[in-house]
């Protein structure tokens, strides 16, 4: 008997035309790291009392789908991760391309996304999955991975696949080593570590429904923050966290080969920290920051995707 293996899964997934509802075809296969997208319905214990000491049999609860994906972050599936969390980009360039995505759009895409484990048979159909939440670590080592949290409408096992052929990807991985932080266009030194996290604050539609599924998740007020560690050696980002005001922050990669990830956060507010000396190592800050919207450009961040590919 077959038994399911990790290395043997797969993931594909397409943009959906109508919420909810499988394309036909446009799958593409996705690399990821791990996964937790799945279905859960809880039992609900019986409250009925008068048959004695053992309890009645349980009932069904409404059903959850959602979960994350980690994600490699490279110079085109990721691009697709941008569309779900921000929209469709705005494309120039005849190749490379370059995709400019932008927060504080209303309308955002859903997604069709299926996990295969082949050797059970199992292909478990997510339909309706809307981007919750993108986040990722800057350091010095390590892998460069992002976390997509999703919201789903449903479930739909088979033992079969529904996406065809996917199309195959190149898959073309930033690394730590290619990133770099760059405050009000200069570069920012010291900096030991960093976290970025957007989040739609997706609000479920949980109306009443014989398959109990959701009727949607909607995109509410955004939240974008993070935190920078950095060796204390200058004032800069202290002066500025007392003085209430907002620097641009940009992380970026890039690769020898052209390709390049940039994502700016416009206006981004600190707060002042709590300078702490632990011992005779050296002294470092935290800083949890903030972002809103810029008054003159009119949006929290931009995320700019330089690839071969044309479109998502």
């Amino acid at each position: 008997m077959a038994r399911a293996q990790g290395a043997r899964a797969q993931m594909a997934l397409a943009f959906e035309t109508v919420y909810g509802t499988p394309p036909a075809g446009g799958f593409t296969k996705m690399p990821f790291a791990s996964t937790t997208l799945g279905a859960e319905q809880p039992l609900l214990n019986s409250e009925l009392l008068g048959y004695g000491r053992d309890p009645l049999a349980p009932i069904k609860d409404a059903v959850t789908a959602d979960g994350d994906v980690v994600v490699p972050i490279d110079a085109e599936a990721f691009g697709f991760w941008l569309k779900a969390a921000f929209g469709d980009p705005t494309t120039a360039g005849t190749g490379p391309w370059t995709h400019e995505f932008q927060s504080g759009s209303w309308s955002l895409p859903s997604l069709s996304v299926e996990t295969a484990m082949p050797e059970v048979p199992r292909y478990a159909m997510y339909v309706g999955c809307m981007l919750d939440q993108l986040s990722w670590q800057m350091q010095r080592s390590g892998q460069l991975t992002a976390t997509a949290r999703l919201v789903a409408q449903g479930e739909a096992v088979a033992t079969t696949s529904n996406t065809g052929t996917p199309a195959a990807l190149q898959l073309k991985r930033f690394g730590h080593f290619n990133g770099a932080i760059t405050r009000n266009g200069s570069a920012l030194g010291n900096v030991v570590s960093a976290d970025i996290t957007y989040a739609n604050n997706l609000d479920r539609i949980e109306t009443i429904r014989s398959d109990g599924r959701i009727d949607g998740a909607d995109p509410s007020i955004a939240a974008l923050t993070g935190s920078i560690e950095v060796r204390f050696a200058d004032s800069t980002l202290v002066t500025q966290a007392l003085n209430g005001e907002a620097c641009e922050l940009e992380f970026g990669y890039s690769l020898p080969s052209g390709e390049s990830f940039t994502f700016t956060v416009h206006a981004v507010y600190l707060p002042r920290p709590r300078i702490e000396i632990s011992g005779p190592q050296g002294v470092q800050a935290t800083f949890d920051w903030q972002a809103a919207q810029d008054p003159v450009l009119g949006r929290m961040c931009t995320a700019i995707l330089v690839n071969d590919l044309e479109t998502f």
